[in-house]
């Protein structure tokens, strides 16, 4: 049993039989509400007379519309702010700001510039912390990826899944779920934007099942999704540099041919049509991209149910 409070960091500090009991709910969660209005609440509203508070230091869509609609269909409210809104925004410390919230809010949801922010608010933090995003992972985005494939194909077990492109946050939550849900990841990067060592050494402990390459090609083939995700991100100075070492990681069609007939392409959006993914790939049929946003929701909705002891 996990201790509480229950915060949910990054995926690697999770124990398998719970990554797998919140997927699992996803799914059940998501079932029980087809046909139904999004504003009804889930019969058991496991958040019921809770809050969460929403702290954004990044500007965002789905994660905001996503855990603000997750904790309303589960019963509960929302605060939502900007770092700029806050007196954090103004040179309060992050553990007294922590301690502050506590002390108003059930759990707290923060999408950060850096890693090492959101593990000094858990630290100091009496409630459950989510880590929303930050430049080192992107946890919550990764259990909508693996509901959105067991939804294709069954069980994430056994399955090969390619990253193409950057090694970067969202890459490195794949690489810390590769133990946990026994899959194989291929990644495709060139050498100065390849994940980061750590997570590597980490998984590879685990006995997690990670393979790099400097060719999408070798990467790609055979693969039962094919992922990628912007090259440029907020906060990135180097546009110019990625751009043209990236250039050679366009998923196209040509790429997707490698694929497993039954193939699906994965981003986490938004998306630079043109430039890490060909038009025709990212609006084909073969992809997932909205069913990745939509399942935002039920993921995240069992990250809260988890966090608030209800699963598990």
């Amino acid at each position: 049993m996990t201790s509480f409070p229950r915060h949910f960091l990054d995926l690697w500090r999770l124990q398998p039989h719970e990554l797998r009991l919140i997927l699992d709910d996803a799914k059940a969660r998501k079932a029980a509400r087809k046909g139904w209005p999004q504003g009804r609440r889930d019969a058991d509203a496991p958040a019921a007379e809770r809050t969460l508070a929403m702290i954004f230091q990044k500007n965002s869509t789905r994660t905001r519309f996503s855990f603000d609609a997750a904790m309303r269909q589960l019963g509960g409210d929302v605060i939502i702010s900007t770092a700029a809104d806050m007196q954090l925004g103004r040179g309060e410390t992050i553990e007294d700001t922590a301690r502050v919230l506590s002390r108003m809010v059930d759990a707290v949801m923060i999408r950060a510039d850096r890693h090492e922010d959101v593990e000094a608010f858990a630290a100091a933090s009496s409630v459950p912390v989510i880590n929303g995003l930050t430049d080192k992972s992107h946890p919550c985005q990764i259990l909508a990826n693996f509901l959105t494939i067991e939804e294709r194909f069954g069980s994430i077990e056994g399955r090969r899944l390619a990253w193409v492109g950057d090694g970067n946050n969202v890459c490195s939550s794949f690489i810390h779920a590769a133990a946990a849900f026994n899959f194989e990841l291929r990644i495709a990067s060139p050498k100065a934007y390849a994940p980061d060592r750590v997570d590597l050494a980490r998984t590879a402990e685990r006995q997690g099942r990670v393979f790099l390459t400097e060719d999408p090609r070798e990467a790609v083939e055979g693969a039962d999704a094919v992922i990628t995700d912007t090259w440029v991100s907020m906060g990135d100075t180097d546009r110019e540099a990625r751009l043209q070492a990236l250039e050679p990681y366009q998923v196209d069609s040509a790429l997707m041919d490698l694929a497993a007939p039954h193939a699906i392409f994965m981003h986490d959006l938004p998306a630079h049509r043109g430039e890490e993914v060909a038009e025709e790939v990212i609006d084909g049929p073969r992809s997932t991209i909205f069913d990745e946003a939509e399942n935002r929701i039920h993921a995240q909705k069992s990250i809260l149910a988890w966090c608030f002891g209800a699963i598990g």
